[in-house]
C-alpha cells in the first residue's frame, strides 16, 4: 500500500469514526458504508465535541427560521422541541435516570440498579422540569440566543466525553440499558476531543471565552468527584447528566457575561 492509499484509508477511517459518534449521539441516520466495533465506538468519542458543535448549528438554525415568523418564545419552545427530537432526548434520558439513582439508592449496587429501570421516578421527573425550565428561562433572558445555544452544545457535550478518559465505567454493559457505550479514551482521543472546541475563541471575545474554559475545567473536575463519590466511577447516564448540568452553566454564564460583565 502506497503513501496515497495508507493517507485515504486513514482519511476514511476517520470519517467513519465521526459518523458513528453522530449516530450515537443524534437521530440522523448513518450512511449504510458506517463500520461498527466496539473498538471505532470508543475511538469516535474524539469527535464528540465535533458532533456538538453540527448539533449546535442545525437547532440554531431552527430557531433564526422558526423566529422569522413567531414569538421568540414560541420559536424558544419549538426549537426545544426540534433538539429533543434531534437527540432522542438522549442526554435527558441519561439526567432523568442519574437523578433517580442517586436520590433513590443508598448503596452503589441500589443505585445502578435504579438507573437501569427504564421508568422515570419523582427525582428524575423533577431535574428533568427544572433543568428543561432552567434552559428556556436562560436563553429566554439572552440576546444571542443563536449563539449560546452552539457554544453550550459543543463545549457541553466536551466535559462530558473527558470524563471517559480517566474516570472507570462502573456499570456492567452486558446489562446496561444503553447500549452501546465509548468507555475508553486514549490521549489522542481526548486531545482531538479538546482542540475541536477551540473556536469558542472566534465566537466570543478572548477574555469571555477563557472565563467560560475556566469555569468549565472546575464543572468537569467537580462532576468526576460528585460521581466517584456517589458510584466510584461514571455511567453513560452520568455522562448524559453531566452534558445537561453543563449546558445549563453555559447558558448561565453567558448570560452573566453580556449582561453583567459586559465582555
Amino acid at each position: 500500500m502506497n503513501f496515497i492509499e495508507q493517507k485515504l484509508k486513514g482519511i476514511k477511517q476517520q470519517v467513519n469514526l465521526f459518523f458513528l459518534a453522530l449516530g450515537f449521539f443524534s437521530r440522523i441516520p448513518m450512511p449504510h458504508w458506517v463500520v461498527y466495533s466496539p473498538e471505532n465506538l470508543n475511538r469516535s468519542s474524539r469527535y464528540f465535541t465535533l458532533v456538538g458543535w453540527l448539533l449546535g448549528i442545525l437547532v440554531a438554525s431552527c430557531f433564526c427560521i422558526v423566529h422569522l415568523f413567531l414569538s421568540i418564545n414560541i420559536s424558544l419552545w419549538l426549537t426545544m422541541v426540534f433538539s429533543l427530537l434531534l437527540t432522542g432526548a438522549f442526554h435527558e434520558d441519561g439526567l432523568a435516570d442519574t437523578a433517580d439513582g442517586f436520590g433513590g439508592g443508598y448503596t452503589i449496587e441500589k443505585k445502578l440498579n435504579i438507573m437501569k429501570d427504564s421508568r422515570v421516578g419523582t427525582y428524575g421527573a423533577a431535574a428533568l422540569i427544572m433543568v428543561l425550565m432552567g434552559k428556556y428561562l436562560l436563553l429566554v433572558e439572552s440576546s444571542y440566543i443563536a449563539y449560546s445555544i452552539i457554544v453550550a452544545y459543543a463545549l457541553s457535550r466536551a466535559v462530558a466525553a473527558s470524563l471517559i478518559f480517566d474516570m472507570t465505567y462502573v456499570a456492567d454493559i452486558d446489562s446496561s440499558k444503553i447500549k452501546p457505550l465509548a468507555n475508553n479514551q486514549s490521549k489522542t482521543d481526548l486531545l482531538i476531543l479538546l482542540v475541536t472546541g477551540l473556536p469558542i475563541f472566534l465566537l466570543l471575545l478572548w477574555q469571555s471565552a477563557l472565563l467560560l474554559c475556566c469555569v468549565l475545567m472546575f464543572v468537569r473536575y467537580a462532576g468526576k468527584f460528585y460521581f466517584i463519590k456517589q458510584l466510584g466511577g461514571y455511567t453513560g447516564d452520568c455522562l448524559g447528566a453531566a452534558q445537561q448540568v453543563t449546558e445549563l452553566i453555559i447558558y448561565a454564564l453567558l448570560l452573566l457575561i453580556s449582561t453583567r460583565l459586559g465582555l
